[in-house]
């Protein structure tokens, strides 16, 4: 399996989790009940998962291997995708902490939720549409194979120490009950 291969199959999971934050934000905000877990319940995903295990990939393996290959950090693709997980962190904190405000009963912040929810929704997935579309081809043209050979490696060390088969399990599992809570 390729690296982009591996990073397009953890999209897939997050994409899933997008579409169901995006229905429950929609019906929040035309005022049905949503069991107020799942938001706190997405934005531990988007921290445990899309944060602190799939963008550290891409920004600890897959641009390393980028700017090892000639693309600036400061400019271009790689810096563009940087500043993106940055912001997909400061919304995601945001999202966190007005979810945590109207669990509390602060129901003034509804609206603040369904905006927080649907700001993360959209610049995820156009990010994840840029990196699909855009990043991942052009990694597969510039990085050797030798190379790509090495980022696998070095994510399966990520995912040794990080515990990463029970991370796999326990986020794709967390993704599958987000879904169908969103369902009912």
């Amino acid at each position: 399996m390729k690296p982009t291969e591996v990073l397009m199959e953890e999209h897939r999971v997050i994409e899933r989790v997008l579409i169901a934050l995006e229905k429950a934000a929609s019906r929040l905000s035309r005022g049905e009940d949503v069991y107020l877990r799942f938001f706190s319940g997405t934005t531990a995903l988007i921290y445990g998962f899309a944060d602190s295990y799939h963008y550290k990939k891409e920004e600890q393996v897959l641009f390393a291997a980028l700017i090892e290959n000639g693309f600036p950090r400061d400019t271009g693709p790689v810096a563009l995708m940087i500043a993106e997980h940055e912001e997909g962190r400061r919304l995601g904190q945001r999202l966190r902490q007005v979810t945590e405000r109207f669990q509390a009963g602060d129901v003034k912040v509804r609206d603040q939720v369904v905006l927080s929810a649907l700001g993360y929704v959209s610049l995820v997935r156009r990010h994840m549409d840029k990196e699909d579309k855009l990043l991942f081809p052009l990694v597969e043209k510039v990085i050797p194979v030798d190379r790509q050979d090495r980022m696998i490696a070095a994510f399966n060390r990520f995912e040794q120490e990080e515990n990463g088969a029970e991370l796999h399990e326990k986020y794709y599992g967390m993704a599958e009950r987000l879904v169908q809570e969103c369902i009912r």
